[in-house]
């Protein structure tokens, strides 16, 4: 409890050392309002990778019209769970993972461990965007300007919530201005014009259904990440207004950048600090631009950071929450450095893709369970911390992995896997959705046998009362 507990923020504007990691915040030290979580949600999605997402519409020949349904359909559908569980958050005051516990018990370990080399991997890639820019307008090595980013982001998460939801604040103004005039630059670039389809029959099928599944996946993936933002509303905080506004968040900023992204098309090819200089013309522009876009890499990763230093602790590693965040960044850095050096990053990124595959059987299992446990959650969650508390409770854990293998036929992972029925589709890729209705009908008649045994079990042992009563009750009078 110590290790997992200590200072945490009071107030709105109280940047101080929270030192509090997985225990349950306690609801007199609840404050802040429903808005924060579209400044929070916004700021690290508004980003050039989005750019080059949406670029990929074009590219699979959907055009300006469908490549739009797909991106609006799968970026809508996608920021749902995320939303779902962000508004969790007000009701335990816990973080998603450390939630988690309470399905999968100590199986929580794979999970945590998977979300925690995650956080780690995506901050290395982040980085890598976010350092070339600084290394191309300061000139300096690119080693120097990857750490400032990293060191910068990882101070941030150190120093905790409040500090990060000022930091997400003043990013999504800055670079929310920033990203208006590059939007207007790759718009109104000579020769643009938004490419009609150039796909059809079984190929317009393939493309449109991987556009969806790719859009999809950007609001999904902040899915294990989601009440860890929104633990210190307090508990009265409408449920419905979180919602609302991490939608508004996930959704706005992902439907601009990849709009203008298909509408740019095949002009954003190249995903270069240079090639970003070249596009808005170079001169100052461009160095604004370029320490925009290394800004969006520090708002992005500073989340990355403290959702990694809260998986460390779910994994019961005793050590305190600003430490197991310094050790995610350290770590980040030195991924950084191989990656660069040994210029393997696209291979990278592609199994990073491939691995977020387990967010949809994630959240269709924490899903099941919530609906089973919504009315005792505020007293359940409070034996998070306890590792003793914990059973190992294998139905979540088989649910997760069964719904993965059922999704690998329908994956199509670029360099990865492509399964045969994304082959028979033509590249489209179903996986997400395969995973979380597995899920969810796997795991449905699993928690209820594991919830009907242990019923029995209490009814089968003796309360301490019965116990003590019934030999009084047959003993012979004196």
């Amino acid at each position: 409890m110590g290790t997992f507990g200590g200072n945490a923020p009071a107030r709105q504007g109280d940047i101080r050392l929270e030192q509090r990691g997985i225990q349950p915040i306690e609801d007199d030290r609840r404050y802040g309002s429903a808005w924060r979580m579209f400044t929070v949600w916004f700021a690290p999605n508004i980003t050039v990778s989005a750019l080059f997402l949406g670029a990929i519409g074009a590219v699979l020949g959907l055009g300006m019209l469908w490549g739009s349904v797909a991106i609006v359909a799968g970026t809508v559908a996608g920021s749902v769970p995320t939303a779902m569980l962000c508004a969790w958050g007000p009701v335990t005051g816990a973080g998603q993972l450390p939630t988690a516990r309470l399905p999968f018990g100590r199986t929580i370990v794979l999970p945590a461990v998977v979300q925690l080399l995650s956080s780690i991997a995506w901050d290395a890639i982040v980085g890598i965007f976010g350092g070339e820019a600084l290394q191309y307008v300061c000139n300096i090595p690119f080693a120097a300007a990857v750490a400032i980013i990293l060191v910068l982001e990882g101070l941030a998460a150190i120093w905790g919530h409040e500090l990060i939801h000022v930091l997400e604040m003043g990013a999504t103004l800055v670079v929310g201005a920033l990203f208006v005039v590059l939007s207007i630059k790759i718009l109104t670039h000579a020769g643009l014009t938004p490419a009609a389809a150039s796909v059809h029959g079984k190929a317009f099928i393939g493309a449109f259904i991987l556009m969806i599944t790719l859009s999809f996946s950007d609001g999904i993936s902040w899915a294990s990440y989601a009440s860890d933002y929104s633990r210190y509303l307090p508990p009265t905080t409408s449920a419905r207004s979180v919602f609302l506004y991490t939608m508004a968040g996930l959704v706005g900023s992902y439907l601009w950048a990849e709009e203008v992204g298909l509408a740019a098309g095949r002009f954003l090819t190249q995903k270069t600090a240079a090639g970003i200089d070249t596009l808005v013309g170079g001169g100052a522009l461009g160095i604004v631009i370029l320490l925009g876009v290394a800004l969006s890499a520090i708002a992005s990763n500073t989340m990355n950071d403290y959702t990694g230093s809260l998986a460390m602790q779910t994994l019961n590693v005793k050590l305190r929450r600003p430490i197991t965040a310094g050790v995610v960044m350290a770590c980040a850095y030195a991924l950084v450095l191989w990656l660069h050096a040994g210029n393997v990053v696209g291979r990278f990124e592609d199994l990073l893709l491939f691995s977020s595959y387990w967010l949809s059987p994630f959240v269709g299992v924490v899903a099941v369970d919530w609906h089973y446990r919504r009315r005792d959650i505020r007293q359940e969650i409070r034996r998070i911390t306890s590792w003793g508390d914990l059973r190992s409770e294998w139905g979540a854990l088989i649910a997760l992995l069964v719904a993965f293998g059922a999704a690998i036929p329908f994956m199509n992972a670029t360099g990865i896997i492509e399964g045969p029925v994304a082959k028979a589709l033509t590249g489209g890729d179903l996986a997400y959705y395969v995973g979380l209705i597995v899920a969810v009908a796997v795991y449905v008649p699993l928690r209820k046998w594991d919830a009907a045994r242990e019923r029995r079990r209490r009814n089968d042992t003796p309360s301490r009362a019965r116990t003590c009563i019934r030999p009084l009750m047959g003993a012979p009078r004196p």
